[in-house]
């Protein structure tokens, strides 16, 4: 059984920075981070592969974001620099088998959320 424990959300000013950890137990998957603001649909965020070397990220928050991991920790990060009051929302790490994608309705494991705020 996989499980997958979100944090490192908060309360941040525009502009600042956060990083966001998920550490998972059970085998080596890719993982992926979404986000959900009030009233929106759940949004791709960035994905990973199990090795590290594939990763993919939303248009939204290419080049302020990066996803990364730690096989030995069991451990992903996302790392999110410049943030702005529209990156505010439950951020939610997922794993999946196989190849990591867009698509959350292909991520079978799933966290319990963790909240960031921006304020402008």
């Amino acid at each position: 059984q996989v499980q997958l424990v979100e944090s490192g959300g908060g309360l941040v000013q525009a502009g600042g920075s956060l990083r966001l950890s998920c550490a998972a137990s059970g085998r080596t998957l890719s993982y992926g981070w979404f986000r959900q603001a009030p009233g929106k649909e759940r949004e791709f965020v960035a994905a990973i592969g199990w090795s590290g070397g594939r990763s993919n990220y939303g248009d939204s928050v290419k080049g302020r974001f990066t996803i990364s991991r730690d096989n030995a920790k069991n451990t992903v990060y996302l790392r999110m620099n410049s943030l702005k009051p529209e990156d505010t929302g439950v951020y939610y790490c997922a794993a999946r088998e196989g190849r990591p994608n867009s698509d959350y309705s292909s991520y079978a494991y799933w966290g319990q959320g963790t909240q960031v705020t921006v304020s402008s």
